[in-house]
């Protein structure tokens, strides 16, 4: 391992929104493992090769679960709910492996494809409403947003009458001004939630929120504020993180018209494309790990206790399995990028993800041939390096 001369502050803000941050640049010189520091100046390892990556995020001598002491925590928000209930991202075998096991026959390929058609009525439904209204819009809310909150409201069975409330928690949670901003909007997610799950007991429907009242709860295989946590994170990552995918894949497509054309002429490459997209996007930047005991990789030592952070931007541009990794080319294998993580907690809604993209990306295309970005490209903002990347908006025309 090559040593830095100074760590590097992680995380930090990205200069073009489908780049990793400039001050990352030096990491990439001393893969597969560097030191950083986090917000409170403390000192943790950073995986940045893609192989140490895959490997490491199969050992199970590092541990997610973040009310250990000493777990690394990135930013003052992530700080003040860290030792909240947190489930399947935030607990260990075998809890971690009770949970999803409930929830994998409701996330399988088979179910997602099954979804496709009514994924796609959602799709076009919003492009008729937009399209209805003339140009321009604003991608984000009138697109990228509602497509996934909508679908997680129809599989998890919340109402979509409610999507104004946790789409605002959810923003506030995840990238709220202070710490007191986020555990109130946890707060408040904590006890919508409560009260949606004690009216399915009353009034039973057919989402998978329902089956989990149902079943595991009644049965006592979860207890309230497990269904609570587990609820939680399958409503907030099943749209924020597809809502910022779409918004940054259109944003990132329109700055490639080449490929865009090339997308566009072949369609039979959009599935390629959706893996290249994430893997140059990587908008989940920074996935956090404890070791347990002392593990020796890279010639060096990781000590138990030691906190470890897997930038997902730089590992999914390592030159040693993607050639020219800061170009757009559906033409390399992607498939193997940790955009979805890897190993046991490898990205639960994976399958659910890719149609969305899927489908969200090559109908807005193809009902929009000549759409472009209504602002110059460099005055459209896009969100901080401390929460999921994606735009904060992206107003285009046609």
């Amino acid at each position: 391992m090559t040593e830095l001369s100074e760590p590097v502050a992680f995380p930090q803000d990205r200069t073009c929104p489908y780049h990793p941050p400039t001050g990352y640049d030096p990491l990439r010189a001393t893969r597969p493992l560097a030191r950083i520091t986090l917000y409170d100046g403390r000192p943790v390892w950073l995986v940045t090769g893609h192989s140490l990556a895959r490997d490491l995020l199969a050992d199970p001598r590092l541990s997610t679960d973040r009310t250990r002491p000493g777990f690394p925590a990135p930013t003052p928000r992530f700080a003040a709910v860290r030792n909240r209930t947190t489930a399947l991202l935030g607990v260990d075998d075998p809890k971690h492996r009770t949970q999803r096991r409930m929830m994998i026959p409701s996330f399988t390929l088979k179910r997602a494809t099954a979804l496709r058609p009514r994924i796609q009525r959602i799709v076009d439904d919003l492009l008729d409403a937009m399209t209805a209204q003339g140009p321009p819009a604003e991608l984000v809310s009138a697109f990228a947003l509602p497509v996934p909150s909508t679908v997680i409201c129809a599989l998890l069975g919340v109402p979509y009458a409610d999507h104004e409330f946790f789409e605002a928690q959810s923003r506030r949670l995840l990238r709220g001004p202070t710490a007191a901003d986020t555990e109130d909007a946890r707060d408040r997610l904590d006890a919508y939630l409560g009260e949606l799950i004690d009216r399915k007991q009353k009034e039973p429907g057919d989402g998978l929120l329902d089956e989990l009242v149902q079943q595991q709860l009644r049965e006592g295989t979860l207890d309230r504020a497990e269904l609570i946590a587990l609820t939680l994170i399958l409503l907030v990552a099943g749209h924020e993180t597809t809502a910022n995918m779409i918004s940054l894949g259109t944003y990132t497509l329109l700055q490639y018209p080449e490929r865009l054309a090339e997308l566009r002429a072949d369609p039979s490459l959009l599935p390629a494309a959706v893996e290249e997209l994430m893997r140059m996007l990587s908008i989940a930047d920074g996935l956090l790990r404890q070791a347990s005991e002392d593990i020796e990789v890279a010639g060096t030592t990781i000590r138990a206790g030691d906190g470890v952070v897997f930038s997902t931007s730089v590992i999914n541009r390592d030159e040693d399995v993607y050639p020219a990794p800061d170009t757009l080319e559906w033409h390399r294998p992607a498939r193997h990028h940790v955009a979805f993580g890897f190993g046991i907690h490898q990205c639960l809604g994976q399958n659910l993800a890719r149609a969305e993209l899927e489908i969200a990306l090559s109908t807005l295309f193809e009902r929009l041939p000549t759409l472009c970005l209504a602002a110059p490209a460099d005055e459209i903002p896009f969100k901080p390096g401390d929460t999921i990347q994606g735009m904060l908006e992206l107003p285009v025309t046609w």
